[in-house]
């Protein structure tokens, strides 16, 4: 298996105080990388020093050269030239480390948000949709990383109308203040435009996480909406949701173009302006052809800023909203944590619920005072109908979700003593629907124990009844299998799924209806393994066949969220009619599908 790359760890995070405002929160983000961002923005102001010498020796070099002739005018274009490289290989340069700062930024915003994703529990997943999730980590980190790096940098290109102002003033401070007499104007329609902006772009992000979310599902789901021919139904829906994001950008784009044609224009007017009272002084003798021509130049180094403030606040607005959409995430505190001061019993293998009572975050009630005890080495099968909370006894054991009352213990210590990652190690779970990622068969089986090898990993197959299969596949172990493991049938699915978790090697092993998918006669081979590898293991099996059963030292009748009978298949078959009618029940149920 090939080993990932390290990951770099974020150089700093988000400040937690919910208070501050969004640009105070992501504040340490930006220090953290500051040595290289301070290095962009001074590159940039030293190319704004170069750029605005340029008209001032156009100025010298026109009245000196062409007008009075006292000095050579090639010297005066071979300095435009220079300083016109100079400030191209500055320029090159603070772009270079912008955009280092840029995709650093974004690193680092991305692993937050991803490691914050990492540590919620599953009921924050059954809250959240995942289309709305993967905007949040995408478009909107995007829209703040954009603003934090680039931000900046616009800001130090505004700074051109300061210089360029100052170098008027000095050549003729009437005439500076003729050209500058549009710009407060310009600030003042900017603010009004912030305002109006700011709700259209939480809109915008909104229903772009709609789209998403849209999006994910259908392509998660394809092959269901293929099998009922609902194409254009959901086609239908995408349309719906287009529409708003196309709704809210119209409306977008209509204030900007209520605002920007005048933002963008006001600057020419200074230049007529210019032009006009300049034109009058240069008849009058009160100033020189060159000046003129060098007002002009600075009159249009004045457009980019005022056109790029423009844009900072438009960039401002869209990055305020994703980035509350962002905290909204980073906000929600993880409901299954790490004990304070954990403990580490020895491994036994030992499972006990005492008056456990759960209910999932719809209010569906699933276990209502269940008492169960399993000992060290015994295999115990849960038997129900569907609904009755066998697959939540596994999701609790686990500490997927936390007890409403009552405790669960593992070697006879509550599982929120335990650190996570031991509890989940000694505790592993084969579900009924098994996920495989889009790797080699290899790494799937692997997943859990990264380094183990290749021969670790076929004992573990062949005991899950998985090495036939993947044999015959044309790149057997190094087979790449489709996304969701799609490619693979259900029941190969599941076989992998059960070599995934018996090469973790368990204490306690879970299996959740895990060869639900399997045939018969695999599924009877598999469990001739998994008597060997059972043997000394704890072993709870939600189980509907009554071959699965019959790996069971005990039986578990679970019936409405309670342990209603207990113990073996024959006895309780003999001496329990729920029992007998759960299992025809399950039996019906299989025919049917069957035929």
């Amino acid at each position: 298996m090939s080993a990932a790359a390290p990951r770099r760890a974020p150089r700093a995070g988000i400040h937690p105080d919910p208070s501050k405002s969004w640009l105070r929160r992501a504040a340490p983000i930006v220090r953290a990388h500051r040595a290289l961002l301070i290095t962009s923005l001074a590159l940039s102001f030293a190319g704004l020093i170069v750029q605005v010498q340029i008209p001032d020796l156009v100025r010298v070099g026109i009245d000196e050269a062409l007008i009075a002739r006292t000095a050579d005018l090639a010297t005066y274009v071979w300095l435009i030239a220079g300083l016109a490289v100079v400030q191209g290989v500055i320029n090159f340069l603070a772009r270079l480390y912008l955009l280092r700062t840029a995709y650093e930024m974004e690193y680092d915003l991305r692993n937050i948000v991803f490691a914050h994703l990492m540590r919620m529990s599953y009921g924050f997943y059954d809250r959240v949709q995942s289309g709305e999730l993967m905007s949040r980590a995408t478009s909107d980190i995007r829209a703040v990383q954009m603003y934090l790096a680039f931000g900046p940098s616009i800001l130090v290109q505004c700074t051109i109308a300061g210089i360029a102002f100052a170098l008027m003033v000095s050549i003729n401070a009437p005439l500076a203040v003729v050209a500058m007499l549009t710009m407060p104007v310009i600030a003042v329609l900017g603010v009004r435009m912030r305002k109006a902006i700011f709700p259209v772009s939480w809109l915008i992000q909104s229903r772009l996480a709609a789209v998403a979310t849209v999006v994910d599902e259908n392509i998660q789901g394809v092959r269901i909406v293929k099998a009922f021919a609902a194409e254009k139904r959901q086609l239908d829906g995408l349309a719906t949701a287009a529409d708003g994001v196309r709704w809210a950008y119209t409306v977008d784009a209509r204030i900007r173009s209520r605002w920007m044609p005048v933002m963008d224009n006001l600057p020419r007017l200074g230049l007529a302006l210019v032009l006009l009272i300049g034109g009058l002084m240069v008849l009058d003798g009160h100033t020189t052809v060159g000046t003129i021509v060098a007002f002009n130049s600075y009159v249009l180094m004045l457009q980019p800023p005022f056109r790029m403030l423009g844009m900072i606040i438009m960039m401002g607005q869209r990055a305020a909203a994703s980035a509350q959409r962002i905290y909204d995430i980073l906000d929600t505190p993880a409901e299954i944590v790490d004990p304070a001061v954990p403990v580490v019993p020895e491994p036994r293998g030992e499972i006990e619920f005492t008056g456990v009572r759960f209910a999932y975050p719809d209010g569906t009630v699933a276990l209502d005072g269940l008492d169960l005890h399993v000992r060290p080495g015994e295999t115990v099968a849960l038997v129900g109908a569907t609904g009755g909370g066998k697959s939540t006894v596994a999701r609790l054991a686990a500490r997927f979700y936390d007890t409403g009352d009552g405790k669960v213990l593992v070697d006879g210590v509550d599982v929120r003593d335990y650190p996570l990652a031991t509890l989940r190690h000694r505790v592993g779970i084969v579900p009924d629907e098994p996920f495989l990622f889009s790797v080699s068969l290899h790494d799937n089986i692997a997943f859990g124990h990264p380094s183990a090898g290749r021969e670790e990993v076929v004992a573990a197959a062949r005991a899950a009844g998985a090495d036939g299969f993947i044999r015959d596949l044309p790149q057997g172990y190094d087979t790449v299998v489709g996304e969701r493991g799609y490619t693979l049938s259900g029941g190969q699915r599941q076989r992998v799924a059960i070599a995934r978790a018996l090469l973790v090697n368990p204490p306690v092993l879970i299996l959740d209806d895990a060869t639900s998918a399997i045939d018969v006669r695999v599924e009877q081979r598999i469990h001739e393994s998994l008597h060997e590898l059972m043997r000394d293991r704890t072993t709870i099996v939600v189980a509907h066949r009554l071959a699965t059963i019959g790996l069971a030292d005990r039986v578990v009748l679970i019936e409405n969220g309670r342990a209603v009978a207990s113990g073996t298949h024959a006895a309780l078959l003999a001496s329990e009619p729920r029992y007998a009618r759960v299992l025809a029940s399950h039996t019906e149920q299989t025919e049917e599908v069957s035929a």
